[in-house]
């Protein structure tokens, strides 16, 4: 068998948003081991946020002061090789390299997988996951942009401080926009191209059926068909 990865990919803002809404209902990621290299954080590695089961009630403020929050630049650290930078030990390496190191690493393993998509490119995103692996889905995918996050309201100020918070993930969506639209629009080329190919084709079966001299063409027309000869064969 051969296996592909692939991801989906989510503007940072509305996805950091729509992670708070979740945390405030009362999710959390307590059975999430974060493997690395083998092993699991330690408790200095990986404090959490929050004392009791869990963060529910927490507020948008409380949730971007944390500063261990695993939300922050929650999709390149889950695409990224963490072996490169030590893991979850942040003394391994200074800050800035361990920053640029991961991004890097991010989009190189986004740029090796065979697709990913974006969620605020629902069509695109369908059209390459066919195409790419000539598989089609029975309804087309529908654009819905009335999410948990879409209905938060916050001001602009806001707005900054989460794109600071994820700012590797910032850079991560704008490389995976442009990758995307490379992709999109090299299959449609190709897509466009295999079109004039079986066009020509068509074209010139025509004429050539259109050359056979008339009377070659009825006596094709009156000639047995295969499956008529096979059965008067069997019967004889």
């Amino acid at each position: 068998r051969k296996f592909y990865y692939i991801t989906l990919l989510r503007d940072p803002v509305s996805r950091y948003l729509s992670e708070w809404r979740h945390v405030q209902r009362g999710a959390t990621w307590k059975t999430s081991l974060h493997m690395c290299d083998g092993r699991t954080p330690t408790p200095e590695e990986l404090p959490s946020c929050y004392e009791g089961t869990d963060w529910s009630g927490c507020t948008l403020q409380e949730f971007m002061d944390c500063p261990y929050n695993l939300a922050n630049n929650r999709q390149v650290r889950m695409l990224a090789d963490l072996s490169l930078v030590g893991c979850y030990n942040m003394s391994f390496i200074p800050e800035n390299k361990r920053a640029q190191i991961l991004l890097e690493s991010a989009k190189k393993n986004l740029k090796d997988m065979a697709f990913f998509g974006l969620t605020e490119f629902q069509r695109k995103t369908q059209y390459l996951f066919e195409r790419t692996f000539n598989l089609k889905f029975i309804r087309p995918f529908m654009q819905y942009n009335s999410t948990r996050a879409g209905g938060v309201e916050v001001d602009n100020d806001t707005i900054r401080r989460i794109e600071e918070l994820n700012d590797l993930d910032m850079q991560l969506y704008d490389y995976a926009k442009d990758l995307f639209q490379q992709r999109y629009q090299y299959k449609r080329q190709l897509e466009r191209m295999e079109q004039r190919i079986k066009n020509r084709e068509e074209r010139l079966l025509h004429r050539s059926n259109e050359a056979l001299p008339k009377e070659e063409t009825e006596e094709q027309a009156r000639l047995p068909t295969e499956d008529y000869m096979s059965h008067i064969i069997e019967k004889w």
